[in-house]
Parts: C-alpha cells; structure tokens; sequence
C-alpha cells in the first residue's frame, strides 16, 4: 500500500508539472497582460492557502508569467454572499493604494461568483468585470436539500450547523483568515428561492431564461462565466469522490459539476458551460490533476485573461 501511495502521488506531482509547464509560454509576451489587476476570490469552504495548499493552485503564477497583476483575497469561507461581499470591498480599497488601480477584473469561483457580483452591484466604481466559474448564480440542488432537510429536523440543523461550523473554524484558523463563520447562512443563500431573491437585487449579467446569456455589460461592469459538466474526472484525485458523491443531488440528465448545475452558473458572456471538469478541477485543485482529454484548467485562465486584456479590462 505504501508503494501505491508513493506511485499515486508521483504521478500527481508530475501530471502538475506537466500541465503548468504546457501552460506557460516560453517568454514574457504580455499575452495575460490586463489592463486591470485580476482579484481571485474562493468559494465555500474556501482559503487563499491553508498549511502550504493554494486554493487556486499555479493560478497566480500562470497568470503573472506573462504579464498579469493577480491577488488572492480572503473572506469568510461559510457565509452570506452580502457578508463576503462587505469583507471583500475593504481589501479592494486597500489593493488600489498598493497597485494604483482604480478599478480590478473579479474572479470568483463558486459561492465567490454571488460575492463578487454583490461587490459590483453595490461599488461598481471598484469593477471593471466580474467573472464567475461555476458561479451559485441561481442555486444548487446540494444546498436545496441540506437546507430542507434542516428545515424538517432540528436535530439535522444542529448537525448541520455544529461539523459545518467547526469545519469552517478549523479552515478560518489555519488558513489565518479571522473571519466570522455561518454555515446555515451559507446553505439557505444558495437554495432557489434565495438565489433568485438575491438576483432581483443584484441582476447584473443574470440570464432572463433558465440557461441562456445575461446582459454582457450592466452598470458599466463586464460579466463572464465559464464551468464544468463532468464530477468524475481522474481516478488519482480524492476529491472526485466529493463531487461524485454530491452530483447524485442533481436531477438525472442535468449537466452539473457536481456541486453547481451547467445552466444556473450561467452570467453574462458565456465562454462555456461543458469542459470536462469538476467543480474543484475549475480551480486547478488537487495538484492540477484534472481530465487529461480536455484543455488544462491554467490554459483556460490564461485564454481569459487574454480575453479580458482584448476588451480593453
């Protein structure tokens, strides 16, 4: 078993090396050069790094090879969108003291989509454009049913609420993050019906129809989304087992991630809703390892950036 152990995570630790090299380009070119630093923000559960792991693993170090100014921000990893949201905009401030931006391209993955996109409805003098990948931009049928199930049952809620709050303290502490924890906030702010709530305050780049495009521009802000449609992806990451498990959440026949559905993590310019990723391979997580048929998730950052820096962002 050992020996197993040792050839799995050689295999892990080359399959990364690989995939960063293959997304670095041989030279400085500027490709990832915007116009705007890029500010990546996490989702649930969420860190900026937690005992030597990065959240957005090679991320930022894709991005600044060829010329990109990238931040990593820290908000609370189980709360309302509105809470992240207020956390965020204070590190903004002080980000354009320290760049001399005025304004930054917001990425935010997962529950960081609705917190970003909070940030540029409510200061959209900080925001040149918001990108969500597999954004909780209108709900998710995993938290649909935790928050039934806890709704049915107090001893569920108590569950719920005590591991789920633990866990996020325990991630708050080792990841020096010092932010206050809810977890029920963060489940009941991803259901339906808060979803929607929250869209009809915050409607920018929102699709009008179940799965098409939203507003590409809206209150001078640019709006993009891309996710993935395939919860198993490498037999070598763990973390499949996560989203393996959680898809059964879904619909059958729904395309989904695993923990967001394809269509409700639709916002603004779609690039796409279908790569063959989970919901953590979006992220480049589990030392890069992801489907080795499909375009590598640092690629995809990098081709974003590009896109932005072409849009004047």
């Amino acid at each position: 078993m050992k020996l197993l152990s040792v050839v799995v995570m050689l295999a892990a630790v080359l399959a990364s090396s690989w995939s960063y090299a293959m997304s670095k380009s041989p030279d400085n070119s500027g490709y990832t050069a915007t116009r705007y630093p890029i500010v990546l923000t996490h989702g649930l559960y969420g860190f900026d790094q937690l005992l030597g792991i990065d959240y957005w693993y090679k991320v930022p170090e894709t991005l600044r090879a060829d010329g990109a100014e990238v931040f990593v921000t820290s908000v609370s990893n189980s709360n309302a969108p509105e809470v992240r949201g207020e956390q965020l905009i204070p590190q903004l401030e002080k980000l354009r003291v320290i760049s001399g931006a005025d304004k930054f391209n917001l990425i935010g993955h997962s529950h960081g989509g609705p917190t970003v996109r909070y940030v540029a409805s409510v200061r959209p003098d900080l925001v040149a454009s918001v990108t969500t990948i597999a954004g909780v931009n209108k709900g998710t049928p995993v938290a649909e049913a935790l928050n039934d199930w806890s709704e049915g049952s107090d001893a569920f809620a108590g569950l719920i609420a005590t591991l789920g709050n633990t866990l996020a303290k325990v991630i708050d502490l080792l990841s020096g993050g010092g932010h206050p924890q809810d977890i029920m906030a963060s489940l009941q702010s991803m259901t339906f019906a808060e979803t929607e709530a929250f869209n009809q305050l915050h409607p920018g780049g929102i699709p009008a129809t179940e799965c098409g495009e939203g507003d590409y521009e809206y209150n001078g802000v640019r709006y993009y989304s891309w996710s993935g449609a395939k919860p198993v992806t490498n037999v070598l990451d763990p973390l499949d087992l996560l989203t393996g498990t959680t898809r059964l959440f879904f619909p059958a026949g729904e395309k989904n991630d695993g923990l967001v559905g394809s269509c409700g993590s639709r916002l603004g310019m779609v690039i796409r809703d279908d790569f063959r990723m989970n919901h953590l391979d979006e992220v480049n997580m589990t030392l890069g390892l992801h489907d080795l048929t499909e375009t590598d998730p640092l690629t995809v950052f990098r081709t974003h950036a590009n896109r932005l820096q072409q849009a004047g962002l």
